[in-house]
């Protein structure tokens, strides 16, 4: 089997072969979800991630694909992400995935890397996979989705003494240094026994991440809950990897150590969907993954109507 490389940014035949790969094993192994759109694809391939350098590859006659992110901020430069190793329905089987994560190996073992991580959906053919190599699930979650209603929540909680605001795109300038610290207060979110580190949270990384949903063609949306002294309570962040689709992703929601017991986490989440609701009327759904042991967001995310959609992890191999 032979694989080759994928330059940076790939050509339009390699997108459309990349997205052909996607389409085929979503449709056999999640055909509950949308397909994947070629600009979501296209985004994430010629448009490298914030945290670090991409790696591609394909297998010959686009049997398969795989995706390596080397981090390359200080806390993280002994490990690394798997963000796409998926073969083909019917040539599966065959060595094809072998194929391709050794020289994912190769290349963690030239890098340098102790680690290495991915996002994995149990009960599937990933997880099968997976495991067969030695990787165990450090950090069991699972992928919740929430029905938008047609007209929007019937009424939000009050928030005496905060204001709720909306930013689309990203956080203006002057709030920030504010919603970077607030971003720090993730460090307390179980993580199980990642290597991974939490990046320090600074306003310039704040939009070096936003930057980058926006040359994909996505758009990051954040509503926050802030104080008359100027900071940043809680939040949460929706991406619409494609503004025109039917399915969004909730990234962060947090609710700063000073600020819990006010309810604030489910206000921000309430005056989301409705924000997303009334600004892209295509949205019909927004999933998010919570950690198990997560049992405070989990319960909000249950008294906003999430429901469990298919149980994940994230699985990790020591090198």
């Amino acid at each position: 089997m032979m694989i080759h490389s994928l330059g940076l940014p790939p050509s339009d035949a390699e997108v459309d072969a990349w997205l052909a790969v996607l389409t085929a094993a979503a449709a056999a192994d999640q055909p509950q979800l949308p397909a994947p759109s070629r600009g979501e694809v296209a985004g994430r391939l010629c448009v490298p991630p914030a945290r670090g350098r991409p790696v591609l590859w394909a297998a010959d006659g686009g049997a398969g694909i795989a995706a390596l992110v080397l981090f390359m901020d200080e806390s993280n430069t002994h490990t690394a992400f798997l963000d796409v190793l998926t073969v083909r329905p019917q040539e599966r089987r065959r060595g094809v995935g072998t194929a391709l994560w050794e020289r994912a190996r190769e290349e963690l073992l030239a890098q340098g890397r102790t680690s290495v991580a991915a996002l994995v959906d149990l009960g599937g053919p990933g997880q099968a996979f997976a495991e067969s190599l030695g990787f165990e699930n450090v950090l069991p979650m699972a992928w919740y989705e929430q029905e938008l209603p047609a007209d929007g929540p019937a009424r939000f909680p009050a928030t005496p003494g905060y204001e709720l605001l909306t930013w689309h795109g990203l956080v203006p300038d002057t709030w920030a240094p504010a919603a970077a610290a607030a971003h720090g207060a993730m460090e307390d979110a179980p993580s199980g026994d990642m290597d991974e580190r939490s990046p320090v949270w600074t306003a310039q990384w704040l939009h070096a991440m936003q930057q980058v949903i926006i040359d994909r063609g996505g758009e990051p949306i954040t509503v926050a809950a802030v104080t008359a002294a100027g900071e940043v309570a809680a939040y949460t962040e929706l991406v619409l990897p494609d503004p025109s689709g039917r399915r969004g992703v909730q990234y962060d929601t947090v609710v700063t150590p000073g600020h819990r017991g006010h309810g604030l986490g489910r206000a921000v989440k309430l005056r989301m969907a409705a924000e997303a609701a009334g600004r892209y009327p295509a949205l019909r759904r927004i999933a998010t993954t919570v950690a198990d042991e997560n049992t405070p967001m989990r319960a909000v995310n249950e008294a906003l109507g999430y429901r469990r959609e298919r149980d994940a992890g994230i699985f990790q191999l020591k090198l």
